[in-house]
């Protein structure tokens, strides 16, 4: 069975300034991007772990699909962030309307393959203990998440797999995010739209994140009609607008070959000290970018507690050792 590398994280300070909050956007877009290139275009440049910036400017070549994908990575790695204005709605969807019991927040992604990339991005399996409590929203026994990782994975690969679910979570394969409370280990399943309606509910899910709709309310609500709770993401000054922000760095650094955009391009100094960060190290491994630019993005923001363990999905689910961050938010009232 393949090993899993499982990062536990846990905040110590707060984000501080817009080239901070730029750059910390940055790197889970730059991971959405890497991910989002098919594993046979990758492998022709070494693989994944060692593809440079200058080579995934190469090889990647813009999909419909990538901004959403990207949006994905960005809304988990805020809640391992504790970015305020992410965490704070999860927490009201989590207790007050989904009535999940718990202080510590969690968040895994269940990054399934969007592009051809890898079957599983991400595994549940390292963070899940054998008691982990799916609630999914209707009368009956809880199902135990962990034994139903495998079936998910199958699921989302070959549609007559999907009998296999129970069919109070036959929709589950859909789920982008595992939220939950580690203390309590009771979980809830989270669908992640970049595009408000392509919002849509399934057996199982029951929390839905997208952005806010301009001129629509932006509070967390039930949404009777998609059995969804909906947690829009706030734009002006907000998580929105510094996303978008990254990812136009992003794209357009890619564009401009791995090298520092024209002025015309990236106007804002905070934009272009941002990509300048990149161009400085476009002949490095992304992976070891991204990793690189922690300390920069949010200087002694976490604390890491590395751990091995292994999963059961067979080898066309998961291959190889993959390092699947756990993102773990202590929410204090």
């Amino acid at each position: 069975m393949p090993t899993i590398t499982v990062r536990v994280e846990q905040q110590l300070n707060p984000v501080s300034d817009e080239v901070s909050a730029l750059t910390a956007v940055v790197r889970p877009i730059l991971e959405g991007v890497l991910f989002s290139v098919k594993q046979q275009v990758i492998n022709q440049v070494g693989g994944y772990d060692r593809c440079t910036l200058e080579m995934l400017a190469r090889t990647y070549r813009p999909g419909d699909g990538d901004c959403g994908l990207c949006f994905e990575y960005a809304i988990h790695d805020a809640l391992r962030r504790s970015e305020a204005s992410i965490t704070e709605r999860i927490h009201d969807a989590m207790s007050t309307i989904c009535r999940v019991p718990g202080n510590e927040l969690s968040s895994i992604l269940f990054g399934l393959e969007k592009n051809g990339a890898v079957k599983v991005i991400d595994t549940a399996m390292g963070a899940l203990t054998d008691e982990s409590a799916l609630m999914y929203g209707t009368r009956g026994r809880p199902a135990r998440l962990k034994q139903y990782i495998s079936y998910m994975a199958n699921a989302f690969r070959q549609p007559r797999a999907r009998a296999a679910l129970p069919s109070s979570i036959s929709g589950l394969w859909k789920a982008d995010l595992f939220l939950g409370h580690i203390d309590t280990d009771k979980w809830v399943g989270t669908t992640v739209k970049i595009n408000p309606n392509d919002l849509k509910g399934a057996k199982g899910l029951r929390i839905g994140i997208t952005p806010s709709r301009e001129g629509s309310s932006d509070r967390v609500r039930m949404d009777e009609t998609r059995n969804l709770v909906i947690c829009p993401v706030p734009y002006d000054h907000a998580f929105m607008e510094v996303f978008y922000q990254a990812w136009g760095i992003v794209r357009l650094f890619l564009a401009a070959d791995a090298n520092l955009p024209r002025e015309v391009a990236l106007p804002r100094p905070s934009e272009r000290q941002v990509a300048r960060y990149l161009a400085d190290r476009r002949s490095y491994p992304v992976r070891d970018v991204i990793e690189a630019l922690g300390s920069l993005a949010q200087p002694g923001l976490l604390e890491t507690d590395p751990r091995n363990t292994t999963t059961s999905c067979d080898t066309e689910t998961v291959t190889g050792t993959i390092e699947a961050p756990v993102a773990r938010i202590v929410h204090r009232p």
